[in-house]
């Protein structure tokens, strides 16, 4: 068994009015930048063994912080991206619902099966993101059986997207149905993965706001 602390980066611009990120690359404003300060200060007392991160800078800078306190590498991974929306990148709800009124109503029904143009979809997303997470949750099994470590702890620092993916995974929510967990940017989020199967441990711990 290991344990997974899974965090969605901190706020930018774009999370703020709303914007669709995807794949785009967006920076941390000034408070994603604090959040990923009070997120190095939550798990100061974590014993962490590895910290793997979506390669986009939002996720990178947020694991910085805790990746320098800690003294350990970010293992850079595309595979830990948000949803590629194609088309619809850069675009609010309104600007979608005013300028590609079908995808519009697939995003609010939640189709699990459509592609937008240049994009994935949710299914396809889902699929990437839990083979990801496995993967690297049984590498990290066996890396850390060989130290002597039988249930090691790991960073995954990644979307919003791919957190709620995560969490249908371990609960058995539908695609299709409304998330049914808050995803806050940069608290900490804790999963266990055992035999091939996820399961939530807790769920947006907030970090101390001071």
């Amino acid at each position: 068994m290991i344990d997974l602390i899974v965090v969605r980066h901190g706020e930018t611009d774009w999370n703020r009015i709303r914007r669709l990120q995807g794949h785009t690359d967006i920076q941390l404003n000034a408070s994603g930048i604090e959040q990923a300060a009070r997120l190095q200060a939550a798990l100061a007392d974590e014993v962490i063994e590895a910290i793997h991160a979506s390669d986009l800078s939002r996720a990178m800078a947020t694991a910085e912080p805790a990746a320098r306190a800690l003294k350990l590498p970010i293992q850079r991974s595309v595979l830990l991206r948000e949803r590629n929306y194609g088309m619809l990148e850069g675009k609010t709800f309104p600007e979608i619902l005013e300028q590609h009124p079908e995808e519009a109503e697939r995003l609010r029904t939640r189709d699990a099966v459509h592609t937008m143009r240049g994009g994935e979809s949710q299914q396809t997303f889902h699929r990437r993101v839990v083979d990801a997470v496995s993967r690297i949750a049984r590498a990290e099994t066996e890396a850390a059986a060989s130290r002597g470590s039988d249930r090691p702890t790991i960073l995954i620092v990644t979307h919003g997207g791919v957190l709620d993916m995560l969490h249908r995974a371990a609960t058995g929510f539908a695609l299709d149905a409304e998330r049914s967990c808050p995803i806050p940017n940069a608290v900490i989020n804790r999963l266990t993965y055992d035999d091939g199967r996820f399961a939530v441990r807790s769920w947006a711990e907030e970090t101390d706001p001071a």
